[in-house]
């Protein structure tokens, strides 16, 4: 399994939600969602990258389009903020431990 840091990329349009490029969170221990002390992160950009992120957090079959793609748009059509997902450390939990 794949500890995750989503990274805003770029802001091509207005940035409404006060993001800036740089800006992230990470997802660590499968489940747990940390930001940088004062940090924020818009919820519908959120929205937009969680669907993706168990299957990032996960070894893919070479083919899988998930395992070279990265990118991920937020909704919002004026500001077209995109957003990056690297995997940061490989990390082995307990069956157990997983969710």
């Amino acid at each position: 399994m794949w500890d995750l840091r989503v990274v805003v990329e770029r802001v091509e349009g207005r940035p409404v939600c006060g993001l800036q490029v740089g800006d992230y969170f990470e997802v660590s221990q499968s489940s747990h969602l940390t930001l940088p002390p004062g940090g924020h992160f818009c919820i519908y950009a959120l929205a937009a990258v969680l669907p993706l992120l168990p299957a990032k957090q996960r070894a893919l079959p070479e083919d899988d389009w998930l395992e070279t793609d990265c990118l991920v748009a937020c909704p919002d059509p004026d500001e077209r903020l995109v957003m990056r997902i690297e995997r940061t450390e490989r990390v082995v939990l307990a069956e157990g431990e997983l969710t």
